[in-house]
């Protein structure tokens, strides 16, 4: 399994994990149950309970970079680029907008 911690403007949003049954994104209960939280996308509305996909979600697969940049990240890194939560992990703890991705490193 694969964990991914969520920020949307720097603040703990939620959590992304994979597993042998896919994705699944759940909103953090402290970022719910603060002052005005927002949604980190319209495809993902603010729930208690896990949004689940067999397929990563197209909003966070929208993250990952493209072309070149894609090209430099599979070269340095040694990347799959079929490995989309990989590419995710490795790629996106600096996104443009207000959305970031960092790794949760799990035993």
């Amino acid at each position: 399994m694969r964990k991914a911690e969520i920020k949307f403007h720097d603040r703990t949003a939620g959590w992304l994990t994979e597993d042998e049954e896919g994705y699944h994104f759940m909103y953090d209960p402290v970022y719910l149950d603060s002052v005005a939280p927002k949604a980190v996308s319209l495809t993902l509305p603010l729930q208690k309970t896990s949004h689940s996909s067999r397929t990563l979600f197209p909003f966070f697969d929208g993250l990952i970079p493209e072309g070149w940049l894609l090209d430099i990240a599979e070269r340095n890194w040694k990347l799959n680029p079929r490995d989309r939560m990989g590419l995710l992990l490795n790629c996106c703890n600096d996104c443009i907008g207000a959305v970031s991705v960092y790794p949760v490193i799990t035993e």
